[in-house]
């Protein structure tokens, strides 16, 4: 222990911490961590470096044995990177003391390892990757303001490979879920990392002081994983959608009326995103109580006031709707063509992506349309005048778009070929929280 603790001394000092030789590769984690993150270094812990001296000081010849760790399969390799990345994240940070309080430098802090395979998942992982982890306790932290357990956490991005997702995000991001549907993976540009740096401390602060209790998007990590030379940014949120609960119907609503209609290839989807005009059109309304209706409203007040004091725009209210009945009626017709089957299995395919996930609910079975409001944070029930009984799932989304020059450029010239008075999108951020909270208040009922 005596030279474990040397070796240590030495580590914390160089920053860089050697480890994983004995388990068949070699990871070298440095870390960018200043202040009160300097015991993120305890990672490499007096036993593990204990033993590593002691397989060098001991005997020149190394016998690799089958290894007992957990595998990470999935199709993508990049997808493989993240659920080994998380994993490694997660078990590092259960051994770090939580403070206190967070200091600035936390906001600046970040992990990183690399990894080149040697008899190590060699089956399943890239030969040599990167894993970079942001700010990892102030992410730790926002999960535990969001009630979100970390253990939780990582068996549902670890546990099974994330599912694709057919929808496309802005710049061509794409997305993914984790196999319970509890979380949302979401690629992003390096820009919008640096603009979440930039925002960090203060959305930490809000969600402090409104104790998680937010429209917002709940953000819970965000990577950087390297492979082959090729970066990859990408974060997590909480899924604004239900784990078991279906959506039938989706709409992306930013209040404005310019080009906000959904494309013919957007409607040829299973689950098409229909916008603001298509709304109005299909005469929707969204049919919650005078008590959901007041709380919900506060809620977004707050969240758009904020969003404007950071000078970003061009967000949305992304609303799913749940029709309680057309579940029940398919469930009915899902189990009667099970009964036809005469017991005979399909061969092992899985949950199809737009079906409830059946791995959550063996603890707490809940009836048609009811829903866990600590996992489904976002869902409201619809109110008994409503013509057909709905779940709403309803939350604010892209946030990350600051009103730059770009954007200011782009206004001007929208204003040039629609007019002045025309409802576009591109607007300075405190007209555009107003339109936007003007507007969703008239679409509940």
């Amino acid at each position: 222990l005596s030279e474990a603790g040397a070796g240590e001394r030495s580590l914390r000092k160089e920053g860089v911490v050697r480890c994983g030789e004995v388990l068949g590769y070699t990871a070298s984690c440095s870390s960018g961590l200043t202040g009160t993150n300097f015991t993120l270094l305890k990672m490499a812990t007096a036993s593990s470096i204990a033993a590593s001296i002691a397989s060098k000081t001991k005997t020149k010849k190394k016998h690799f044995v089958a290894q007992k760790v957990k595998l990470f399969r999935a199709s993508d390799p990049l997808l493989s990177v993240l659920m080994w990345g998380v994993n490694h994240s997660i078990n590092e940070l259960s051994h770090v003391q939580i403070p206190i309080m967070l200091m600035p430098d936390d906001f600046k802090a970040y992990s990183k390892i690399k990894v080149d395979n040697h008899l190590f998942n060699k089956e399943n992982m890239p030969s040599h990757f990167k894993f970079k982890e942001y700010c990892p306790l102030v992410f730790r932290n926002l999960r535990e303001k969001f009630g979100i357990d970390d253990q939780d956490f990582q068996n549902s991005l670890t546990r099974e490979a994330p599912l694709n997702s057919e929808a496309h995000g802005r710049s061509g991001a794409r997305f993914h879920t984790s196999y319970d549907k509890r979380y949302v993976i979401k690629t992003i540009s390096s820009e919008d990392v640096a603009e979440m740096h930039n925002i960090l401390k203060k959305y930490h602060q809000f969600i402090v002081e409104c104790h998680g209790n937010t429209l917002l998007p709940q953000f819970l990590g965000m990577y950087r994983l390297t492979v082959d030379g090729d970066e990859t940014y990408m974060i997590v949120t909480r899924n604004v959608f239900s784990h078991r609960l279906s959506v039938y119907k989706k709409y992306d609503l930013k209040g404005s009326t310019v080009a906000r209609e959904a494309s013919d290839k957007e409607k040829a989807k299973e689950l098409p995103t229909y916008k603001d005009n298509d709304f109005i059109n299909d005469g929707q309304k969204i049919y919650i109580d005078d008590d959901n209706k007041k709380m919900f409203l506060e809620k977004l007040r707050k969240d758009v006031e904020f969003l404007a004091q950071l000078k970003l725009m061009d967000y949305s209210l992304l609303v799913g709707i749940h029709d309680v009945e057309r579940a029940e009626q398919e469930d009915v017709e899902s189990e009667d063509n099970e009964g036809d089957d005469d017991g005979e299995s399909d061969g092992g395919i899985g949950t199809p992506p737009d079906s409830p996930s059946n791995t959550l609910d063996s603890t707490k079975p809940l009836s048609p349309g009811e829903f866990d409001p600590s996992i489904d944070v976002y869902a409201i029930r619809s109110n008994d005048s409503a013509p057909r009984k709905e779940v709403y799932f309803m939350a604010i989304i892209d946030i990350l778009q600051h009103y730059d020059a770009k954007k200011k450029a782009a206004h001007a010239a929208k204003t040039v070929k629609h007019g002045a008075g025309a409802e576009i999108s591109t607007v300075n951020p405190e007209q555009y929280s107003k339109r936007f909270y003007d507007f969703i208040t008239t679409i509940l009922s």
